[in-house]
């Protein structure tokens, strides 16, 4: 009796993509046991997406870990083609140093998304990193973060989002300047940070943490705002005080259609009407927690 026809493999390379792309990486690779024809079709997936669940659960976390770094780098050896995002999402700390060589290789295949998730600890960003200048997305959680001199931003950028990273104020605000397309950002768990934001088109922003003053300098697009400032300060005295101006802080979104206000931001609103109503023309779609 002759073989039965391999209808899956002869499906539509497209076809394939689509549904390996649907997959963990783990069950992706696992796809390479069904055939000849099947052992490399993995390999050629541009986004692939990194977790603890990618290798055998394990009461030693050593082993963990160890494995962890070792399949990682086994899919980057073995990848063919571009990868146009990566992302990694552990609380390990050991293999900090190999992610030092996973960023130079992707630095090196046109990576255009990078979401680093990494648990207590600081991690450098390395120099590598700023090589990848064809970034239109780019998420750090617990990260250093310090550009080379030579680093003047991320041209295709349009997504920025970062948590509890340790960086100084005006490399933030150099950072973001330096993305002119930048659309969507987010700034979490800051502490007493000043900072003046210059995005031309800018959308969407998320701040959270322990501001001490905010300007929207060039922000003309904004249409959307989430704001959780804590401040140290009695807020009765927000008024008052020269570090904290709310009227600076809105008075450049003309195109304003959401803003969500959290703990004491909106405290202030709700003590100090008056600044709320100097915004110009906004559409008022408004949300404000008290809850917290």
């Amino acid at each position: 009796m002759g073989e039965s026809p391999d209808f899956i493999s002869d499906l539509p390379q497209s076809i394939i993509e689509n549904i390996l792309t649907r997959l963990s990486i783990r069950d992706a690779i696992r796809t390479s046991v069904l055939s000849s024809k099947w052992r490399y079709k993995w390999s050629t997936l541009t986004d692939l997406v990194f977790d603890e669940k990618c290798v055998s659960p394990s009461n030693d976390r050593c082993v963990v870990e160890t494995n962890l770094v070792r399949f990682i780098t086994g899919v980057l050896l073995l990848h063919q083609g571009p990868i146009h995002k990566f992302q990694l999402s552990t609380s390990f700390k050991q293999c900090r140093p190999d992610i030092d060589q996973w960023l130079l290789f992707l630095s090196r295949n046109g990576i255009k998304e990078l979401v680093l998730k990494l648990g207590e600890g600081e991690f450098r960003v390395p120099a590598c990193l700023f090589n990848c200048l064809k970034l239109t997305c780019l998420e750090l959680c617990h990260c250093e973060f310090d550009p080379p001199q030579y680093f003047k931003g991320f041209s295709y950028l349009k997504s920025l989002n970062l948590h509890q990273i340790l960086v100084a104020p005006e490399v933030i605000e150099s950072l973001i300047s330096g993305c002119p397309l930048l659309e969507f950002l987010s700034l979490s768990y800051f502490d007493s940070l000043v900072l003046s934001i210059s995005a031309p088109n800018l959308m969407y922003l998320y701040l959270d943490g322990e501001f001490k003053d905010i300007f929207l300098e060039n922000t003309p697009k904004l249409v959307a705002i989430s704001v959780s400032m804590y401040m140290h300060e009695d807020v009765t005295d927000f008024e008052q005080s020269s570090d904290y101006n709310l009227v600076k802080f809105l008075g450049g979104v003309p195109l304003l259609e959401k803003l969500v206000g959290y703990i004491y931001f909106t405290k202030v609103i709700l003590l100090h009407p008056k600044y709320f109503e100097q915004l110009p023309l906004m559409k008022k779609t408004l949300f404000f927690d008290l809850s917290t």
